[in-house]
């Protein structure tokens, strides 16, 4: 058994069954999520390496790079091996390093979700997810034009990012939502009622940013002591927690390093007992 394959199983959709620690890809691109990679051939081996080391979902957007990512998953992995999902996003628009804008007009969503398919050489999309909101569109515009590419068999599943728990009430009103995508790790639980929401009604819940390593440093914090006593490292606790926070949870560390990959991927045979998850939830 591979070393993601520690975690257990999720099914996304009820059909797209995946171990629950996967490999988010927004750092395979230049600074800024901006432009090529300096070293294209280390992104190739670090994307490789994530499926060698049992990962079965990769999270990626048309807006990383732009269109970089998506580029090297296709160049590393194509032909894709069997049970391989691969989680895209449309409706953030770049200017430049740094730099992102919402936009949610369907025609535009429509293309982009056609480019993705180019980009990453599949015939469907299995998890499309609404990048942000547009406030200047009407949420049943934006999710309706990937509603109509899942009817054309262009999408299997939809998902949605950075959303409150109303925004998500009302995106399930308008097509299947099978997840959200929101920042959340132990030392931001903003969204901690959209995981609540999200763990009640069975829907995935993927933390970015799941590790904010800078925020775990500190050497006699909780998490360091943890991370001594079980003979791990920080990130790997962070990660450990977020996996046993609520079975929904898929966290998607990303990195452009074989070393730190093969570290996050350390997590997911990390047990955390009662006490350690209650040491950890009081960080809150």
């Amino acid at each position: 058994m591979t070393t993601a394959q520690l975690s257990d199983t999720f099914a996304l959709g009820g059909d797209l069954t995946v171990h629950r620690l996967g490999y988010g890809a927004m750092q395979l691109p230049g600074p800024g999520v901006w432009g090529e990679p300096a070293d294209r051939d280390g992104a190739l081996r670090v994307v490789r390496a994530a499926v060698e080391q049992g990962v079965d979902l990769i999270d990626t957007a048309d807006s990383y790079g732009p269109f970089v990512s998506e580029q090297v998953i296709a160049e590393a992995l194509h032909p894709y091996p069997e049970g391989l999902v691969i989680a895209t996003k449309a409706g953030l628009t770049r200017q430049g390093p740094g730099i992102w804008t919402p936009v949610g007009r369907p025609a535009y969503l429509k293309q982009q979700v056609e480019l993705s398919l180019r980009h990453l050489r599949v015939e469907r999309i299995d998890l499309i997810q609404l990048h942000r909101i547009d406030t200047q569109v009407p949420l049943g515009d934006q999710l309706g034009a990937f509603k109509e590419l899942q009817e054309e068999g262009k999408v299997r599943h939809i998902g949605v990012s950075e959303v409150s728990v109303d925004q998500l009430r009302d995106a399930r009103d308008i097509v299947d939502v099978v997840s959200v995508q929101n920042l959340y790790n132990l030392t931001n639980r903003q969204s901690q009622d959209v995981l609540d929401y999200a763990t009640e009604n069975g829907i995935a819940f993927i933390p970015w940013f799941p590790i904010a390593t800078g925020d775990l440093a500190a050497p006699h914090s909780p998490v360091a002591d943890i991370a001594r006593e079980l003979d791990a490292t920080p990130a790997q606790v962070a990660l450990a927690w977020l996996l046993q926070k609520s079975p929904v949870v898929l966290p998607i560390p990303g990195t452009k390093s074989v070393d730190h990959l093969t570290e996050n991927m350390g997590a997911a045979g990390l047990s955390l007992s009662d006490e350690d998850m209650a040491r950890l939830d009081a960080l809150a």
